[in-house]
Parts: C-alpha cells; sequence; structure tokens
C-alpha cells in the first residue's frame, strides 16, 4: 500500500507525534465571517477552552465545499467516499492552559451518511446528515444548498460564491492580521461523552486564500444554535484546494491546579 507524502517545509512546527488517522482534501471552498459577541458562544464551546478574539470580536465563519481523495490509515477506499459536500459552522478557541490556538466546529453537515457517523464516533463532532447539491457554474464559481435530514425544523444554507483569484493583499497577509487569526490553528477541539474536552491535531499547508464574492440567500446555521449574525456583510475568501491530514484525538490535560498538603501535627520534645 502506498503511505502519502505529508509535507513539512511550509512551517517549522514539527509534526505531531504519532501517525495521521485520516487523509482527504477540501475543494472550492467558501469561508464567511462574521464577527459576534463572545459571550454569544462562551456556552457553546467544551470546558477547558477559551473563546478567541480579534480586536475586540469573537468571529463565525461558514464553510460550505467538497471533499474528497479521502484515506484512513490501513483501510482500502470505501465505495461511496470518493467525494461529497460538506459544511461547517466554527469559531476559534483556545486552550485555557497552554494557549495553544485551534477551531471548534459548532455543526457541520454533510450529505454522505458514512462520513457523519464516522465524525461523530471518532472525534465527537456534531455531524448532520444532509440532502445536498453543489454544482460548478464556471471555473471558480458554484452554487450551494443543504437541507438537514430529520431536522425538528428546517436548517437551509443556500448560495452562490466565486473566488476572484490571489491577491497582493492577502499575499502579504502575515501576523497580526484577520487572515492570520482565522487560518492558522492546527488543533479541532470537541469533548468526549464524558464532556472533558479532546483535541485532534491537524496539519497542511498554509491556505493558499483568494478573494471572493457570494450571495447567501438563506442561512439558518447560526439561528438554530440561537445565534443572530449581524446585520452586515461578510468578510470572503475562497480555496481552490487543500490537502489536509487529521491525526486520532486526544484528551486535553485540565490545568494543574495547586492544593494545600495536609500535615498532621508532631508534637515535639
Amino acid at each position: 500500500m502506498l503511505e502519502y507524502l505529508v509535507r513539512t517545509s511550509h512551517k517549522p512546527r514539527p509534526l505531531p507525534p504519532g501517525r495521521w488517522l485520516i487523509k482527504q482534501r477540501w475543494n472550492d471552498l467558501l469561508f464567511a465571517h462574521w464577527p459576534v459577541p463572545a459571550s454569544v458562544l462562551a456556552t457553546l464551546i467544551p470546558e477547558g477552552l477559551q473563546v478567541d478574539t480579534f480586536q475586540g470580536s469573537a468571529w463565525l465563519g461558514m464553510m460550505p465545499f467538497w471533499m474528497d481523495r479521502i484515506k484512513m490509515r490501513g483501510i482500502p477506499p470505501v465505495p461511496g467516499t470518493s467525494g461529497f459536500p460538506d459544511l461547517s459552522l466554527r469559531t476559534y478557541v483556545r486552550e485555557e492552559r497552554t494557549g495553544t490556538p485551534g477551531v471548534v466546529c459548532l455543526s457541520l453537515d454533510a450529505s454522505n451518511l458514512l462520513a457523519v457517523a464516522v465524525g461523530r464516533a471518532a472525534y465527537r463532532l456534531p455531524y448532520h446528515w444532509a440532502e445536498m447539491r453543489m454544482e460548478q457554474r464556471t471555473e471558480r464559481e458554484y452554487s450551494f444548498y443543504s437541507r438537514r435530514r430529520f431536522a425538528g425544523r428546517p436548517v437551509i444554507f443556500k448560495a452562490r460564491y466565486r473566488g476572484l483569484g490571489p491577491s497582493r493583499r492577502l499575499a502579504e497577509s502575515g501576523e497580526g492580521s484577520l487572515e492570520h487569526f482565522l487560518m492558522e490553528r492546527y488543533s479541532l477541539f470537541s469533548s468526549n461523552r464524558d464532556g472533558q474536552p479532546i483535541r485532534a491535531n491537524l496539519h497542511h499547508i498554509t491556505w493558499p486564500l483568494e478573494e471572493a464574492e457570494a450571495e447567501i440567500e438563506q442561512n439558518d446555521l447560526a439561528a438554530v444554535l440561537g445565534i443572530q449574525l449581524p446585520e452586515q456583510e461578510p468578510v470572503l475568501h475562497y480555496t481552490r484546494r487543500l490537502a489536509v491530514y487529521i491525526w486520532p484525538t486526544e484528551l486535553v490535560r485540565p490545568s494543574l491546579v495547586a492544593r494545600p498538603v495536609t500535615v498532621a501535627a508532631t508534637p515535639s520534645g
């Protein structure tokens, strides 16, 4: 069986310990981000994490895309998983003890039922099975439709978007920029059955971002969680494709808290 090569030259930090578990490629991805108060998200993230902010605001991101080249280590390709649409609603956090930046997915929708099952079982992600359509209109223009199955209320996302190509602004967006805050994150956080925070390490090259434009016709993802988006246009980016490697989950160790030690009094003399 051929081994996938993992690129490491794009950043100095070493690969996570151990071996990756899942490899996949994300394609024709739209990032749509809105600033929201951190207090709105604080109750939606696992314990042991804190909402991360940029210029005083937390950020909520929606990502429609399609994935392919899905591979689980040691398992032959599974029929029916060659490619399918996916939709993510996420926010940005830091681990309280170490300050490690990462991502928390508040919801995910996929058209592939097996992917939904694996995401829920292996990574404890809030995946939902959805009816989805993604159609290519031009080289970098897409229409995307998602309707969650078996939901108590309609949860629909419908949009058209297109990439506008690389720009000098994005090429020069380094540390201190909004793009760096949103994209330079290599930990995916969730919680296990006992409510303890867990982390899956991620590895990929730096996001090849493009400018983008989008028309979002319907968007119920935030509202179903009780989040009201601001009445302003989202910050938009587009990525053509990106290979992503995902490690198995590990427990996020809680902070070590100093506790008083009881010492028995011993008579002297």
